[in-house]
């Protein structure tokens, strides 16, 4: 592992540990903790979390956590997606393998796995699968928007060894503070430790999603804050979806008395967050 993704690694676990300190299951939800999804038993395991107030068949959402590829797991992610929950969804938030230990493509072979569990079992969790979203963020936002492309596009999906679920369609995804191009010095370099040396810079435009977005890339929630280092990056993705004519909303939150840094919606203590994660759930309830 690079020195810049240990120091990452390091700043990251005492900011969210920080964050989070405190907080408990809220008392309205229902969860299922450590299923194995895999073989791996480290990586390989998810949590689902429903509202305790509804029963049979709900609408759900798959959390695809940042971290720049070599840091996050459910343990991390696992407030803020319960807050999502309260609005109403099942929730399924799960770990992948991380790199350096793990490279490309181990987090997108798991993703795969991920909803191939969830289209198998989604009876015993009550999912609706014509209600199907997802979220990511920062590096997952990427990752979930890849994995989107990849059930868009046949062509783009020859790159990758598996198959997509048969029947599997996003209703919807959320996209939070996320990298959209790999143009940028500095993401180039943060991409190291994820792909392998013979990859590396090779491949670095397959995972620009703004050249691979097209007609069937799902409709999109898109947002930034005003002091997010990556706040320019829907600039270039909105014109994209403008071009291949896919529905998205676009909010920049924060502002001069209200500055939010990265990533800030998964604060789940923070009111501005709350605003967010309501906004993010309102617009995929009137995608239903």
């Amino acid at each position: 592992m690079s020195i810049r993704s240990k120091i990452f690694r390091k700043m990251c676990e005492e900011s969210d540990a920080k964050r989070d300190e405190g907080l408990t299951t809220p008392p309205e939800i229902e969860r299922f903790d450590d299923i194995k999804y895999g073989s791996d038993e480290n990586w390989q395991v998810l949590d689902v979390y429903r509202p305790k107030a509804l029963s049979g068949k709900i609408s759900v959402i798959v959390s695809f956590h940042g971290g720049g590829w070599v840091y996050g797991d459910k343990k991390v992610y696992q407030f803020y997606c319960m807050e999502l929950a309260k609005h109403g969804f099942a929730v399924v938030n799960y770990s992948y393998r991380l790199a350096p230990e793990h490279r490309f493509p181990a987090p997108f072979e798991d993703t795969n796995m991920v909803f191939e569990w969830v289209m198998k079992n989604a009876g015993q969790y009550g999912f609706d699968l014509d209600n199907l979203f997802a979220v990511g963020d920062s590096a997952g936002a990427m990752g979930i928007a890849l994995y989107a492309c990849i059930c868009a596009d046949k062509e783009y999906a020859k790159m990758y060894s598996f198959t997509v679920p048969e029947g599997l369609k996003f209703r919807g995804l959320a996209l939070n503070c996320g990298i959209y191009q790999t143009k940028d010095a500095g993401i180039i370099k943060s991409m190291k430790d994820f792909l392998e040396k013979k990859d590396y810079p090779a491949i670095l435009d397959k995972f620009s999603v703004v050249d691979l977005v097209n007609k069937d890339f799902p409709p999109c929630y898109i947002m930034t804050s005003n002091e997010d280092f990556l706040r320019e990056e829907p600039k270039a993705l909105m014109e994209s979806l403008d071009r291949v004519g896919v529905k998205y909303r676009y909010k920049l939150y924060g502002d001069e008395e209200h500055p939010l840094g990265h990533v800030f919606h998964c604060d789940v203590k923070s009111e501005l967050a709350a605003q967010a994660n309501d906004d993010e759930c309102n617009f995929f309830k009137e995608l239903m």
